[in-house]
């Protein structure tokens, strides 16, 4: 009975992924690059999409398609159509791609927010386009709510998993025992052996209403980097607290500088909200509007000060 039960629980599984790999499509672009002797290189790139509505949109990854002169998709029939850039949201490298088809079939998008660690998920791309359609590796969520530091800057939130992300993946959908996207790949993390990142589909929704309506999706920015507090970081520089924001760097310009907030200062609260970790700012910052004042508590060499920023659209 138990084995019976299996071979019908894996058909389903597969019957789904079947189903959802024909909104997975491949992303080719050329993008026009300047070397060091200042002349104009065309660079050829690939990654894979999700197909997130019939009318012709497509969810993809901001490092595939951001700055492409030249944007090709390729559908799992093989058939290949001109893309063309709708908007970015790099801050949770997120893109939308549209191509003059109608009739196209869509993913269905999940819940992130009831992912949960242990979960079975698979990871959809077509690197390549190639005949016989998109590849699929499995794997659990390892871990939510990871915050990473790339090449271009913080990406907050993303689901960690041990299915394989490669570069070509990046894009595609992580999808569910119910083939619903939960997540988009990103293959953003060079360090990243053995290890997938993906994010969450609710972000991902977040950016593409506002991309679709006006091509930008904006958050309000407060200008720092910073580093969360634990008791071995405290230990290890001597810090009078064991939790917090500890700033590491101030940009230029920014509303942190204008307040008068400053390299070393340990960010206590803001408002009313304490701020535990790095995640407990993004998350106070991004609930309020682009010009919305805030008071910041920090603790400066030993003594707590409080400065009010007045929040800015991110650059």
């Amino acid at each position: 009975m138990g084995e019976n039960l299996s071979s019908f629980d894996e058909k389903t599984v597969l019957d789904i992924l079947e189903k959802v790999s024909k909104s997975v499509v491949n992303i080719s672009t050329i993008k026009i690059v300047h070397h060091m002797f200042y002349q104009a290189v065309p660079v050829k790139g690939m990654g894979s999409g999700t197909i997130i509505d019939q009318t012709g949109y497509i969810l993809t990854n901001n490092h595939v398609v951001g700055g492409a002169e030249k944007i090709d998709v390729t559908l799992w029939t093989g058939e290949i159509i001109e893309g063309r850039l709708i908007g970015t949201c790099p801050v949770h490298d997120t893109a939308v791609i549209r191509v003059s088809k109608k009739g196209l079939i869509a993913t269905e998008l999940g819940d992130s927010d009831k992912l949960r660690v242990g979960q079975r998920v698979y990871a959809i791309g077509n690197p390549f386009g190639l005949a016989g359609g998109p590849t699929v590796t499995s794997g659990v969520i390892s871990a939510v709510n990871r915050t990473i530091e790339s090449e271009r800057g913080l990406i907050e939130n993303l689901v960690q998993t041990d299915a394989a992300i490669n570069p070509g993946n990046s894009g595609g959908p992580l999808v569910d025992l119910e083939g619903k996207v939960v997540a988009i790949n990103t293959a953003i993390i060079p360090y990243a052996q053995g290890i997938g990142f993906a994010i969450p589909i609710n972000s991902a929704k977040e950016c593409t209403g506002d991309m679709i309506k006006t091509g930008v999706f904006v958050r309000p920015w407060l200008g720092i980097v910073g580093l969360s507090i634990t008791e071995e970081i405290a230990s290890y520089y001597d810090l009078p607290v064991d939790s917090g924001v500890l700033v590491t760097k101030v940009a230029e310009n920014s509303p942190a500088e204008h307040a008068g907030i400053a390299t070393g200062d340990i960010i206590l609260r803001m408002d009313s909200g304490a701020i535990d970790n790095i995640e407990d700012l993004l998350s106070e910052i991004h609930n309020r509007k682009i010009g919305g004042r805030v008071r910041i508590a920090v603790l400066r060499r030993g003594r707590q000060q409080t400065f009010e920023a007045t929040l800015s659209k991110m650059p």
